[in-house]
Parts: structure tokens; sequence; C-alpha cells
């Protein structure tokens, strides 16, 4: 079963022509060329002048109408807009934002709900074309099973023999081991009669738990805050895991390395138990970062 809708990486698409590069200096500078252009008595202007007081006022002023219209037109790009402009777009796409907690009206002060990050519900709108038609592919098996439940974090979906399509769900709580009644609920949503071909067995699963644990030593150098760069690092370190916790992905030692050496640090040394290998999951499985501990050493 061949996907037949390849999804584009928005992070690598150029901003478009519509987004001006701003520059305020360059602005003020081409409106004392016209002022000087339409009236020569002003060529030895200088900053203390009042006329050159004003059109500072203008440029800055339009510097800020058009990056208003910059940030305008980015609010109706799917590649940048967010909050309520990317709830926006969603809509025009019957995509609804989904809700990880409900809002609970009962504590004090009430508790508000906790939606679906924009970088997920991005990624759910591109693939939105998916549910235009009943499943079959596996990009739509992927779609219609992370709108299932926004407890859904990743699905990876694969075919064991033909006619069988085993869905494995990576849940967001704890580890990422799915729970039987999120399961359940995607079991339901992909067997549904206006999902589900009649040609098709769907079996739904949890994804399988690679643990793992990142320990190091950063030798850093005695001239930086050590706190500061312990706590990019550790920051750096725990966002490059958590990049990485998706079926079918798992860390390699270059992604460790990379995430430990911030500026600030001369070398990384990886100690065991944590990972000292490149570490492979397959589409079934699922890695995470059961804890990140890192040790300092200060170096001349």
């Amino acid at each position: 079963m061949a996907n037949a809708y390849v999804t584009v990486d928005l992070s690598t698409l150029a901003a478009p022509e519509i987004i001006e590069s701003l520059d305020y200096e360059t602005i003020l500078a081409d409106m004392l060329v016209d002022l000087i252009a339409r009236d020569s008595t002003y060529t030895a202007l200088v900053e203390s002048d009042p006329v050159y007081k004003a059109l500072e006022v203008a440029a800055y002023r339009e510097y800020m109408l058009r990056q208003r219209v910059n940030e305008a037109a980015k609010a109706l790009l799917l590649a940048f807009a967010q909050d309520t402009d990317l709830d926006q777009i969603g809509a025009g796409m019957d995509m609804q934002r989904l809700t990880l907690t409900p809002a609970d009206d009962t504590t004090v002060p009430p508790t508000a709900a906790v939606m679906e990050s924009d970088d997920d519900y991005r990624a759910r709108i591109q693939m939105s074309p998916e549910g235009y038609t009943n499943a079959g592919s596996i990009g739509a098996y992927t779609f219609f099973a992370l709108s299932a439940d926004g407890m859904v974090l990743d699905v990876s979906v694969t075919v064991p023999q033909p006619g069988t399509v085993m869905v494995s769900v990576l849940s967001r709580d704890g580890d990422g081991t799915a729970a039987q009644p999120l399961i359940d609920t995607v079991t339901a949503a992909l067997n549904d009669e206006k999902v589900r071909p009649l040609c098709d067995t769907v079996l739904v699963q949890s994804a399988a738990i690679l643990n793992y644990s990142i320990n190091a030593t950063l030798e850093i150098y005695a001239s930086v805050d050590k706190d500061a760069v312990l706590a990019i690092a550790q920051a750096n370190a725990q966002d490059y895991a958590n990049s990485v916790h998706k079926c079918g992905q798992a860390p390699t030692l270059a992604g460790v390395y990379a995430a430990l050496f911030v500026t600030g640090v001369q070398n990384v040394t990886l100690n065991a138990p944590g990972i000292q290998a490149d570490m492979v999951a397959g589409d079934t499985q699922a890695s995470y970062c059961t804890g990140i501990l890192l040790a300092t050493q200060v170096v001349s």
C-alpha cells in the first residue's frame, strides 16, 4: 500500500516574495532622497533639524506599517500562521484543533483547556486532503488515526499481510504507550464505514517503546557561565529527544553530540548507562528518553 500524498516540509520553504525584508535606515534614506528631489533647499539637513525629526517619525511609522503587512501576509499562509490565524486556515479545510485536556470549571481558578499545538495542528491541516475520501493509502490511515483523539501523538501504518492494515499508536501520555481506551478510540475511528475500505482489515496496537537515557559529561571553558551553558545543553538534549519520540524514529550519537555541543562546551563524553550507540526503531516502534543526566568539568 503506497502513500500517494507526500507532505512538503514547510520549515524548508523560503518566505514568499510578498514578505518584504525591511530596514528602517533604508526607508529613512529613501525619504531623504525623495524630500531633496522635491525641494533642494533641504540638502544640508542635520539630525537635529525639526524636518529631519519629522522624517524619522514618518520612516519609523512606514516601517511599522509595512511590517504589519508582512505579519498579515504570514497569517494567511499555512507555514507561518499561528494561534487563531491557524484556526481560521483549519476551518477552511473543515479541520478543528483537537482538545488534549478539556477545560475544568470546577477548579479555583478554572482550568483552561489544553489544546493541540500549532505544529501538530498544522501537520494535520497539511494532511487533510487525505481525508477527502475513505482510507486506503498510508496517508489516509495516518490522517484519520491522528484525528481520532487529541492524545494520539504519532502513528505508523504497516501491512503485515495483504488485506491487513496495522496501525501503531504513540500516545502523548508517559513514555508513549497507548492505553486500551485510546486504542479502542482509534480502532472505532478507522473502522467507521465511511473510513475503512471493505477489503481492509484494520488492527490497532500501541507502538513498542524503546527506552534510553542520556548521560554525559560536558567539558566547559572556565571563561563562560557554567550554569547557563548547562541549562542550554539540557534544553537542547530534551528538544532532540522530543524530536525523535516518533514512530520509526530513534536517537543517533551524532544527534546527541550535536544537541550537547553548545557554545562554551569544549568536549562531550557520553557515559554508561546512557546511550552508547545509534539506536534503530522499526516502523511499529518509538524511542523514549527516560532521563537526561549531565555533569560538568571545567577546562582552561
